[in-house]
């Protein structure tokens, strides 16, 4: 494909990646970015490419966990040869999903890494695995977890391509924007934002909503769409995931657990719907009503309007009144939560020795500005101390609140309820 064919693909900013990667200037290549910094689009033209010019090339795709691809990366992958105009010459499989280059045979194999054993059994008809691309970085486990990946897939074979691309997590101390700043010479490190992308490829909305969010929050502007890990370093929760849930995918999971911390005057009422997997201490978040002045009528029918009017529910016993009238006047299954002696500082330990909590923003915006944000206090120098504000953290508490019942094992697990129910 011609230079200027692959110009009307790509981005400018990757214009000097691009030429590096076809002379494999590198092996390793680290690609971070906002949203809109078409830093995926990138990926997923070049890797398709670099099959074509290497004939006994192949490609594995990695996400952290395999039922995220299909409607991901895969997708994202099946766009960019049609964009190519190279629809024709590869065919799309789902189960397991692939490209197949038809001319060669070569693939694209798609997998996640949930399944470790899986991924070491891989086998390709001929050649090697020569292009690796690990798409959400920051999701993965480690360096330690990518590097144990590459041990598998780089053999039998003469040269590399190793990406990585992710939206930097907002703690400076993430261990994903740490890797980044470690120099080796093997590595090109590249940044971008949707300022360098055609604004014709973005679209006036896009556009819109990134002008509205830069006046009005400034600092989830700086990270969102910059890129920049605009946290301090006091985060309190390090352990958050960041991507999408599909329904079938909350369809697959257990139990679900409701919780309810009532607001006071200007404070919401933090509704959240949560699921715990407890083989693999992973939390989800499901769900959420985040809302100031909420009348307890109106509560109520936005939780049956979301379909969990059946689902047992634990609020802040601070409001007795408040959980009588949800169960009498208006049919909820609610219970004041126990709290306790350090019961905020043991159930926020808890969440913290979790192995993630993943939170989809498009489901539940506020649940991930809270947990995102929540920072340890500050003394009267600024230096951080082991002590939980109490501010800003509404769906935070509903979240220890609902899970009662798997934090306190003295008491019964909550009962599963269907999605709809």
């Amino acid at each position: 494909m011609s230079e200027i064919r692959l110009s009307r693909l790509l981005g400018p900013a990757f214009y000097p990646l691009a030429h590096d990667v076809f002379r494999h200037g590198h092996t390793h290549y680290d690609l971070s970015g906002g949203r809109g910094s078409l830093k995926s689009s990138c990926v997923s033209i070049l890797v398709p490419l670099l099959l074509i010019r290497n004939p006994d090339a192949h490609a594995l795709v990695l996400r952290k966990v395999a039922n995220t691809i299909r409607d991901s990366v895969f997708a994202q992958y099946v766009w960019a040869i049609d964009r190519m105009g190279m629809a024709a010459c590869w065919t799309a499989k789902t189960s397991p999903p692939e490209l197949v280059y038809k001319k060669t045979g070569q693939k694209i194999l798609f997998r996640g890494a949930d399944d470790p054993m899986k991924l070491k059994s891989i086998k390709v008809p001929f050649g090697y695995i020569a292009v690796t691309h690990f798409e959400e970085k920051d999701q993965f486990a480690g360096r330690a977890e990518i590097r144990s990946i590459l041990q598998s897939t780089m053999r039998g074979g003469p040269v590399y391509w190793n990406f990585e691309s992710y939206n930097p997590p907002i703690s400076r101390d993430n261990w994903a924007n740490l890797d980044s700043l470690e120099e080796r010479p093997d590595r090109m490190t590249h940044k971008s934002t949707y300022l360098e992308a055609p604004p014709e490829w973005l679209g006036e909305q896009f556009l819109a909503e990134a002008g509205q969010l830069r006046r009005t929050n400034p600092r989830a502007y700086e990270h969102e769409y910059l890129g920049v890990p605009v946290g301090r370093g006091g985060n309190v929760f390090e352990n958050v995931v960041s991507r999408p849930i599909s329904g079938a995918e909350i369809e697959t999971l257990g139990n679900f657990y409701g919780g309810l911390d009532f607001g006071f005057a200007v404070d919401p009422t933090a509704f959240g719907v949560q699921a715990y997997d407890r083989a693999h201490r992973r939390l989800y978040i499901l769900d959420e009503i985040y809302e100031p002045r909420l009348s307890l009528a109106r509560l109520s029918e936005k939780i049956r309007e979301k379909g969990w009017g059946r689902l047992s529910i634990t609020a802040d016993s601070a409001e007795p009144r408040s959980i009588d009238s949800l169960r009498g006047d208006h049919g909820l299954s609610v219970r004041g939560a126990r709290k306790g002696p350090d019961s905020v500082a043991y159930g926020i330990r808890w969440l913290q020795s979790l192995s993630e909590i993943v939170i989809d923003r498009g489901r539940t915006p506020n649940a991930y500005r809270e947990f995102t944000l929540y920072e340890y206090e500050c003394d009267r120098e600024g230096k951080f101390i082991s002590a939980y504000p109490d501010k800003n953290n509404h769906f935070i508490d509903q979240c220890r609140y609902a899970l009662e019942p798997v934090i306190g094992r003295r008491t019964a697990r909550a009962a599963p309820i269907r999605l709809g129910g």
